[in-house]
């Protein structure tokens, strides 16, 4: 089963978003530790570590996967209309 860890960005982007969308985010985290492959799609940038993202609602979650280390390292949350600005999709 795969740890879920959140950067700094992603405990801030957490705490703005209303109290119901964190919840369902922090659900939906939970809910792909077993298999997150599954659930997630890649993003279309140039980098060494792939990036993924996850649709709950409308609200995007962009992470990181380490599979060596089973760990979901969450880098971003925030509404679809302004996530993937810093991300070429």
């Amino acid at each position: 089963m795969y740890k879920v860890n959140f950067t700094s960005t992603a405990k801030k982007d957490l705490k703005k978003l209303p109290t119901e969308v964190s919840e369902r985010v922090i659900h939906a985290l939970l809910n792909i530790r077993e298999d997150p492959y599954s659930h997630i799609n890649r993003l279309k940038i140039s980098s060494d570590a792939p990036m993924y993202y996850m649709r709950v609602g409308d609200y995007r979650i962009i992470m990181t996967i380490e599979k060596a280390n089973l760990l979901i390292m969450v880098v971003e949350v925030g509404h679809r209309s302004v996530i993937y600005r810093k991300y070429k999709r």
